[in-house]
């Protein structure tokens, strides 16, 4: 029998499909182009931190692997773009694999400070590597071109942005509801109990961590070429931790917490407006509070309450 479109994807489509309607010029594009990018990238990091239970915070390492992967491939050897992005996800999903058995064994502090340092080479190379990389100063990407057309305004990124959203949102709900997804949330509950239960942990723990890569490189590349230009900053400490900040605010383990605290944190900046320097500012008191008052993150945590309220 086929299954119904999940409630939550079907709501996510219509807010989709109406939300350019309210759009008074470019700059809303822009935006939610943005955000649709960050959801992507926050919904792979969910799979490890929700999922899995393995916290990272130097998942933007694998952002911008992705992103200088698919620039250096269209700019330097004439890959076509589609092609330099399966090359970039192929080359992450490699690195994920290979770090992935030797860091996963470790737990705790020692796996968050394990993220961290991948995260600081990544953010190293990228900046030293000028001959390849443009250095600290960035390199030009240039535009993604599918047979010749050309994506050339914001509402063909939009359209592109929104379908892959809508492609990574039904992946994941897909993966928590199958026996992998099922034995990744027993891992995250009890890891001793699933190994008890039969259950190869190491091994889930590592298809965990690589799909997340992937997703993160995808959104890379994506990043890249509507940007244009790419700076390391896209690999940097700061990306991470909003990243990881994002999946924690909207609720770990919760596809659409991951999406809506991508859209929190990534319209936040634009609404502080000339108070930049105060952005983290702004993030530490957002995770803090999140913390106190919503341990489990806004939308499992509105639900649950909705449901109690409902009885």
């Amino acid at each position: 029998m086929k299954r119904a479109l999940h409630p939550g994807l079907v709501a996510t489509l219509v807010i989709l499909v109406l939300l350019p309607f309210t759009f008074p010029n470019s700059y809303f594009f822009d935006v939610a182009i943005r955000v649709g990018l960050s959801a992507i990238a926050a919904i792979g990091l969910n799979l490890l931190m929700g999922f899995a239970g393995q916290v990272s915070i130097g998942h933007a390492g694998f952002l911008g692997i992705g992103a200088y992967a698919s620039a250096i491939l269209t700019s330097s050897y004439g890959w076509p773009p589609l092609a330099a992005m399966l090359g970039a996800a192929v080359l992450v999903a490699l690195l994920a694999f290979l770090i992935a058995k030797p860091m996963l064994k470790l737990k705790g502090h020692a796996l968050t400070i394990a993220t961290l340092g991948f995260g600081i080479i990544v953010l190293i190379v990228l900046t030293n590597e000028g001959r390849w990389t443009g250095g600290p100063d960035g390199m030009s990407v240039g535009p993604l071109a599918v047979a010749g057309w050309q994506l050339g305004n914001e509402k063909q990124w939009y359209v592109l942005v929104a379908l892959l959203l809508l492609v990574a949102i039904r992946l994941s709900l897909n993966l928590y509801d199958s026996p992998a997804g099922r034995a990744l949330r027993a891992l995250h509950g009890a890891e001793v109990a699933a190994k008890v239960a039969g259950i190869d942990t190491a091994a889930y723990k590592v298809r965990a961590f690589v799909i997340s890569a992937v997703f993160a490189s995808v959104a890379g590349s994506l990043t890249a070429h509507y940007s244009g230009f790419i700076t390391p900053g896209l690999a940097g400490f700061l990306r991470s931790i909003e990243l990881a900040t994002m999946v924690v605010v909207g609720g770990m383990a919760s596809t659409f917490g991951a999406v809506i605290g991508a859209a929190l944190l990534t319209v936040l900046p634009q609404l502080l407006g000339g108070l930049e320097s105060y952005e983290m500012v702004a993030f530490g008191l957002i995770l803090m509070l999140t913390m106190i008052f919503l341990p489990r993150g806004l939308v499992p945590t509105l639900r649950e309450r909705l449901r109690r309220a409902g009885k």
